[in-house]
């Protein structure tokens, strides 16, 4: 039964916090969905196994901390704009009837104010310029993935962040989904409507190439990536943060 947390303050001085005595005080673990399985781990309850590996007491051997992982799998286009496109981060979103959200991040400053390295969803290093993100991304979002992973710490320092492998696409259901929200993309660069923001001499099969050369992750690209929509989603995958498992209702947490 935990009584009580030990933790350190933003100048990392070290407190520790006790419960009062009755029925109405208890501990909330509310880290996120990495943070929350990790510390279950590091005080002694997970996987009695891999608690055992990094030397840490076993007080509660739940096998499905850190179960389940799972995020939602994002992929883009990117479409360079001959007129001026307004700077919008998500404000309209297409809901689908296969599984897939359609989305838009656009304006010729995307990449204005901040490092080269930190492109938010573009986790690589580049030293792309400004200009060359005038015009913007349409990405599809998969709904709800079906494909999970799990969670494993690296060691017993809380300030390291914990192994996470959240299986892209392992259900082919997934991978379906992306390539069904790729070709609505596609439907909706070739589109009447969008025809004033993208040049009429750039066919989709050149975006697609295009795309390929921005730093989204640190995977190495297949040479047919752009023909075959299965590998371009392989390839071209993206976090946008959503994640989530890891201490599931009813497997790790009581359902009451």
């Amino acid at each position: 039964m935990a009584f009580g947390v030990i933790f350190r303050d933003a100048s990392g001085v070290k407190h520790k916090a006790h419960l009062k005595r009755g029925s109405k005080n208890e501990i909330i673990v509310s880290a996120g969905a990495l943070g929350s399985p990790q510390l279950l781990m590091l005080s002694g309850l997970g996987p009695a196994d891999h608690l055992k590996a990094h030397n840490i007491t076993v007080v509660l051997d739940s096998p499905m901390v850190g179960q389940g992982m799972s995020d939602n799998p994002m992929n883009a286009i990117f479409i360079p704009s001959p007129a001026p496109v307004e700077v919008s981060l998500v404000q309209v979103v297409g809901i689908t009837h296969f599984g897939s959200y359609i989305e838009a991040v656009s304006g010729k400053n995307i990449a204005e104010g901040i490092a080269p390295s930190d492109f938010g969803m573009f986790s690589g290093q580049s030293n792309l310029d400004a200009s060359a993100l005038r015009g913007g991304f349409i990405v599809e979002k998969v709904i709800g993935p079906l494909s999970t992973g799990h969670l494993e710490l690296v060691n017993r320092n809380p300030n390291d962040n914990p192994s996470v492998t959240f299986n892209y696409f392992k259900e082919p259901e997934d991978l379906r989904r992306c390539v069904e929200g790729i070709r609505t993309i596609e439907r909706i660069i070739e589109s009447k409507a969008f025809s004033k923001f993208r040049y009429d001499n750039i066919p989709v099969q050149t975006l697609l190439n295009m795309t390929l050369n921005f730093p989204v992750n640190l995977l190495p690209k297949h040479a047919n990536a752009s023909a075959s929509l299965e590998q371009y989603c392989k390839d071209m995958v993206m976090t946008i943060w959503h994640y989530h498992g890891g201490c599931q209702v009813g497997k790790v947490v009581l359902n009451t």
